[in-house]
């Protein structure tokens, strides 16, 4: 198999906010076609961690590149989609449509002020059709739950035929149902486009089951390719702590694992 083409390569990445060390010589590899899921615990760095790879935080030392080239010189940014832990956080009463908000995604300095063509419509459905908010499409937006919510904004960012998609905890308090809906259809994307998606989540079953390499943050970072003979429980403890401990249960897709 030829090697992979690298999306994301971190080399000795270390980033400082309110004078302390956030993330320390930090080592990882990010290919074209993962799945990567960045966990560990709360206030370890993973949002911090994300928004580096953005170039949205100064680091202190260290190199990124995106794409194989550095992040100071790259420009290509519409290759890259971004959804925030807020972006579900907006006014409520605000009289935009499902389609519209969608439609949003389409608009970039190089066409801004113009009207959206037709290609672009279909291309805006296209993208409600894959995440399952077609029938939606009508609704105001504050008439949506969380789960839809997400939905709506991981569509908005696909409109764009992304090649790197980033979300920050993206179903933060939806239930377990919806949840699981969500990651299945990350998965088809991942899987029939060769996207390469990183998410922040604290869903470790989502993590194990579904993705195919895990990146453990709580300062330090360690990362590694999710295989059946993954030591998965040595690995969290670098960043839970030696307390962490896991049980083993099936999961609709595979084995999977939960903290216990």
């Amino acid at each position: 198999m030829s090697e992979q083409e690298k999306i994301i390569e971190i080399r000795n990445l270390t980033v400082t906010r309110s004078n302390s060390k956030v993330i320390e010589s930090a080592n990882l590899t990010v290919e074209k076609a993962d799945y990567v899921g960045i966990c560990g615990p709360n206030g370890g760095g993973k949002t911090t961690l994300l928004l580096s790879m953005l170039g949205v935080l100064p680091r202190q030392e260290g190199n990124i590149s995106l794409f194989g080239q550095d992040i100071d010189e790259f420009r290509d940014w519409n290759r890259i989609a971004f959804v925030s832990q807020n972006a579900i956080n907006f006014d409520l009463h605000f009289p935009m449509t499902v389609r519209e908000m969608v439609g949003l995604g389409k608009v970039s300095g190089r066409n801004l002020g113009r009207r959206l063509k037709q290609e672009d419509w279909d291309k805006v459905d296209q993208s409600m059709e894959f995440m399952g908010i077609t029938p939606l499409a009508d609704r105001r937006i504050g008439q949506l739950s969380g789960g839809e919510k997400q939905r709506m904004f991981v569509a908005k960012a696909l409109v764009r035929n992304p090649e790197l998609v980033l979300l920050d905890e993206p179903l933060s308090g939806v239930d377990a149902e919806t949840t699981e809906q969500f990651y299945k259809l990350l998965s088809n994307l991942n899987l029939k486009n060769d996207t390469t998606i990183i998410v922040v989540s604290h869903d470790l079953t989502a993590v194990f089951c579904r993705m195919n390499k895990v990146i453990c943050v709580n300062r330090h970072v360690h990362s590694a390719t999710i295989t059946p003979d993954l030591d998965a429980e040595g690995l969290l403890k670098k960043a839970y702590g030696e307390h962490f401990h896991f049980a083993f249960h099936e999961h609709e897709c595979k084995g999977a694992f939960r903290n216990v």
